[in-house]
């Protein structure tokens, strides 16, 4: 049984990450990682549109003259405005990443409220287990990229409470499923007191992608569970929605009253005509709004 959802358009996605609601359009960005294509939805009409990156891009964040920050498999990119109908601008290297051995790329990732840019790196082939993943903070306006946390397997579920002052972050892979919360300094940019929030064994699914809504309340999916998980800000779980796949990858508010949670996931096979899937609900609460990169 899933709970009541819309498909938004037919496409099926590799890996569909880090959906990002852009108020000043009224539509929905994402991010196809192994296809390296960026996706644009337009809920009002239904019109939908895509564009080719020439690097996997694990996720993607707004700039305030309009367009992306993504962070690819070399390190951080800027890419002007994509407007539907029109040919993607080149990306621009803002920031390269040494990583620690090869078959890596960026994964999950978000601004804070102040506008610095927060992304982990993995190692692609998850049977490794290895711990070679970092977290990085990127400031614009200085171009510093900085290792925060290293020794991840899988970072994801990058969030910030309401006030800024939380940061959450989890690591989806097999051998961890945790998520962490930190007390945020929001003038430094820098995460202290680390300490476990929710230990993800004791609940269906690995802690994947996650977003925060006006309550504070913390959501992560559930991937391998076909649930996303609605966390009160103590850590206790308030609810658990069903989605119509098994991997639901990451969710984000949007929406005119940032009242509709989309959920993107990976595909899987054939068998499962959903998985791979954008889906919206309505959970009746409210999100919050996505920051802008701070240049």
């Amino acid at each position: 049984m899933t709970d009541t959802f819309e498909r938004i358009g037919d496409m099926r996605c590799g890996v569909g990450e880090s959906p990002v609601w852009h108020a000043a359009e009224a539509a929905l960005y994402w991010t196809d990682i192994p296809n390296r294509t960026l996706w644009r939805v337009d809920p009002a009409n239904g019109r939908i549109d895509h564009w080719a990156v020439p690097e996997m891009a694990g996720c993607m964040a707004m700039t305030a003259d309009g367009g992306w920050l993504l962070a690819m498999e070399t390190g951080i990119f800027r890419i002007g405005r994509l407007v539907p109908g029109q040919p993607a601008p080149v990306p621009q290297r803002v920031a390269s990443v040494a990583h620690a051995r090869e078959g890596m790329r960026f994964n999950d990732g978000r601004c804070d409220r102040q506008g610095r840019f927060w992304a982990g790196t993995m190692v692609m082939d998850m049977s490794l287990a290895a711990t070679d993943g970092k977290l990085y903070r990127f400031d614009a306006r200085t171009g510093a990229l900085d290792v925060i946390r290293d020794e991840m397997i899988t970072p994801n579920g990058l969030a910030f409470s309401p006030d800024g002052r939380t940061m959450y972050v989890s690591d989806s892979h097999p051998a961890r499923q945790a998520v962490w919360a930190y007390d945020y300094d929001i003038d430094t940019g820098t995460p202290a007191n680390g300490r476990v929030f929710i230990d993800m064994n004791r609940y269906p699914g690995r802690p994947d992608g996650a977003a925060v809504d006006a309550d504070g309340c913390y959501w992560i999916c559930g991937n391998d569970a076909g649930q996303v998980h609605r966390f009160t800000p103590d850590g206790r779980l308030d609810r658990s929605l069903a989605v119509p796949f098994a991997k639901p990858a990451m969710c984000a508010f949007g929406g005119s009253g940032l009242d509709t949670l989309y959920v993107t996931s990976i595909r899987t096979d054939d068998t499962d005509p959903l998985s791979g899937a954008v889906v919206a609900l309505r959970p009746g609460v409210r999100g919050t709004p996505e920051p802008v990169l701070r240049d």
